[in-house]
């Protein structure tokens, strides 16, 4: 059997809305590894469950908002 594939590609927009400033260094990690260096940047990152799963970490100090690519 062979499973059909998505060929839509969704990808998320993720916005820092809060300074890591006083945050613990795990989260200032995460912040960076996703590419949010400066309050008010966005991003658009591809929608898998390990950026998802950072997203979660760090989740009161973004926004988020799917779209297709």
């Amino acid at each position: 059997l062979l499973k059909t594939l998505k060929t839509e590609k969704f990808m998320l927009k993720v916005k820092m809305v809060k300074s890591v400033i006083t945050r613990p260094e795990k989260q200032r990690k995460i912040m960076r590894g996703l590419g949010l260096t400066k309050v008010n940047k966005t991003v658009t990152l591809a929608d898998t469950p390990e950026i998802r799963g950072m997203i979660h970490k760090v989740i009161h100090l973004v926004s988020v908002e799917e779209s297709k690519e």
